[in-house]
């Protein structure tokens, strides 16, 4: 049986969760454990809209859960990361420290 090459740490990232504006999502939500869309929207400078768009790609994937409801009389919508969600931003905070280590030792990080 032959050795495997170890893979490269950029073959571990997920799309869904690395691009830049969910990245983000995904972050602001873990920190404040459930966050509102007009935080959100104001904390990463989004149009409502856009917004929108990428929270239906993570929702659409089990990583946020989305609720709606209303404060007073105002409507509001109101997101959390689902355990899929928690885990998936912790798997890619992973890789990046892997691909980091490698970039400032020119060496794979050891697993961990």
């Amino acid at each position: 049986m032959t050795d495997q090459p170890e893979q490269h740490p950029v073959t571990g990232l997920d799309d869904v969760v690395h691009q830049r504006v969910r990245l983000g999502i995904l972050t602001v939500a873990h920190q404040a454990r459930r966050v509102e869309f007009g935080f959100l929207r104001t904390a990463l400078g989004l149009t409502a809209g856009n917004l929108s768009q990428h929270l239906s790609v993570l929702e659409k994937a089990g990583l946020v859960e989305i609720e709606k409801g209303y404060e007073g009389k105002r409507a509001r919508t109101w997101l959390s990361l689902t355990p899929a969600g928690d885990r998936a931003l912790r798997d890619e905070v992973t890789q990046l420290k892997r691909l980091i280590h490698q970039i400032e030792h020119g060496s794979s990080a050891p697993e961990s």
